[in-house]
């Protein structure tokens, strides 16, 4: 039933109803709808930057199950279309709402304006613009309908006014009206075509060495039992992507590890050797392919996704299944006969065993200053059986993602998609989302001053998130690259490209009221987490590690 209300009212009402419980923005947007907000169960997140509040409300997303909102005003739209490049590669549905000037004004060298469409277009799914008030209920449920069907990804609505403001104080009649499908996601589970499913049954029943890759659709589709079940009917080794690490356990007995140019090399080899491939919920990437050298090019593929686009993608002769990839590992467990495959499984865990034996000697090294490796095991000691482990992009994900082990189903491990910077807003984010929940943020000290300010914002809102920086004074991923780059020259001034400052992060720390230590030997680190989680703080555990460190890189095939 319609009623006459302002579109602040409308726009505020209809939010709580599709189940938003934070909004993240930068002021000044959409103000008269803000205030509306103190009248529902919404949380006001400010922020310190475009960026920090597009990155809380991916994490929001990836935690919550449900869509993620920001907000910023014109001026700083542009930021705002920066921070959605992360959920736009990572899947994740977040919402973004920005104020523009009315339409009288475009086109006139208006104050601080510039056109958002082509900002945004690249990084959204959907990309509008509101011009007058009658368009709120259309646009801002499909904004939410795009973010969350198929492939999850940002939606974006320009609302007309320099804060959004020009269409919130008119009122007109406007009934509450929520598509309930599109207040989670994944929205809809299509089924599995029976002869998509009859030719995936033929080709795993003649594979005598298949191979399971799960990727990030296999997670928001939930598939952590379907994966396990078919997996052990038809014994095949499961690996998977980053983006996938917390669906399998590192001791399940037939998990293989993480596999691409982030993963491990014995994972690698694994595929490498297979003669069936199965992926779920990838978009066979070059990370997870390993540049598309992964699998071999004549081996047979099999590869479940929502998006009919990214099916047969890169693999012209794969078998493509286009549903949802829970829906499908059902399906595929109940109609697939029983295999054995013992001795395939017996040597790909010796490769296993193998390639854990070669790190132990980084994971349980005792000189120092303490290196990445053996701070991972410090941290798979203590890791809670809630924790949400929040990683940085570059070395911070491939170190965590490899050696820090998921020991409980519990746990949840995601990584950023690509930008550095991303992790620590990103915690703040998945802490709104999960607040009683231990959140951990891993991040390199590059990384980590991206975003510093939103200290005071965790703080002010009692987010209480772990950052561990792991602090080596430098860029150390771009090391090997710029020696290449110099060559023969002379080392001259190179550290001028990767070298920091040394920075006390845990003073910072305090500086904002916050939690902070240092820790220098990894026997340290336990009491210097205990103390974090003791402090009822957001944290900072400032770890000094070697400098410039450089992290072993998987193999792959030439």
């Amino acid at each position: 039933m319609s009623e006459k209300m302002s579109g602040a009212k409308y726009f505020a009402r209809l939010l709580e109803a599709y189940g938003v419980t934070h909004v993240f923005f930068m002021d000044a947007v959409l103000r008269r709808a803000l205030a509306e907000m103190e009248d529902t169960k919404i949380t006001r997140i400010l922020g310190h930057s475009e960026k920090g509040v597009g990155y809380m409300a991916d994490g929001y997303a990836r935690v919550s199950g449900r869509p993620g909102i920001c907000m910023a005003q014109s001026v700083g739209a542009a930021n705002l279309a920066a921070s959605m490049q992360d959920p736009y590669l990572g899947h994740s549905p977040v919402i973004a709402f920005t104020g523009r000037h009315i339409a009288a004004m475009q086109y006139r060298n208006s104050y601080q304006e510039v056109d958002h469409a082509p900002l945004f277009a690249p990084v959204t799914k959907f990309n509008a613009q509101m011009e007058v008030v009658e368009q709120m209920p259309h646009l801002i449920r499909q904004a939410f309908r795009e973010a969350t069907t198929a492939t999850p990804r940002p939606s974006h609505v320009d609302v007309a006014g320099f804060t959004g403001d020009a269409l919130t104080p008119l009122e007109v009649d406007f009934e509450i009206a929520v598509d309930e499908a599109h207040t989670i996601y994944p929205a809809f589970r299509p089924q599995p075509d029976e002869a998509m499913i009859n030719k995936a049954k033929a080709a795993i029943a003649n594979s005598k060495k298949p191979v399971i890759i799960a990727d990030r659709g296999a997670m928001i589709s939930g598939a952590r039992e379907a994966l396990q079940q078919f997996a052990e009917k038809i014994q095949a080794p499961i690996t998977v992507t980053l983006d996938a690490k917390s669906l399998v356990l590192e001791s399940e007995p037939l998990f293989r590890g993480m596999v691409g140019l982030y993963g491990r090399s014995c994972t690698n080899h694994i595929v490498d050797e297979a003669d069936l491939v199965i992926y779920f919920g990838s978009n066979t990437s070059d990370h997870t392919t390993a540049n598309w050298k992964l699998p071999r090019p004549n081996v047979q593929t099999i590869q479940v996704d929502m998006d009919p686009v990214e099916v047969g993608r890169n693999y012209a002769k794969c078998i493509g299944i286009q549903a949802d990839v829970r829906s499908t590992l059902e399906a595929l467990a109940l109609h697939c006969p029983v295999q054995k495959h013992d001795d395939w499984l017996a040597y790909t865990q010796t490769l296993v065993v193998a390639w854990w034996k070669e790190q132990e000697v980084e994971l349980s090294r005792k000189e120092l200053p303490m290196r990445p490796q053996r701070l991972c095991r410090e941290i798979t000691k203590i890791l809670p059986k809630d924790a949400i482990l929040v990683a940085d992009t570059g070395y911070s994900a491939l170190w965590t993602g490899n050696l820090v082990d998921m020991t409980d189903p519990q746990q949840f491990y995601m990584r950023a998609a690509g930008s550095l910077g991303w992790s620590f807003p990103a915690a703040i984010g998945a802490k709104a989302a999960a607040p009683h929940r231990t959140v951990v943020c891993f991040t390199g000290d590059g990384g980590f001053s991206y975003h510093l300010p939103e200290l005071e914002t965790a703080k002010r809102w009692g987010l209480n998130v772990i950052v561990i920086v792991n602090n080596n004074e430098c860029l150390s991923q771009g090391v090997k690259n710029l020696n290449i780059a110099y060559g023969d020259r002379a080392e001259g001034r190179k550290k001028e490209c990767y070298v920091y400052e040394p920075t006390d992060f845990a003073k910072i720390a305090q500086a904002f009221n916050c939690f902070g230590t240092t820790v220098e030997k990894p026997e340290d680190f336990k009491a210097a987490f205990e103390a974090a989680v003791a402090s009822n703080l957001p944290a900072v555990i400032d770890v000094k590690t070697e400098f410039a460190f450089q992290a072993q890189l998987a193999w792959v095939p030439v």
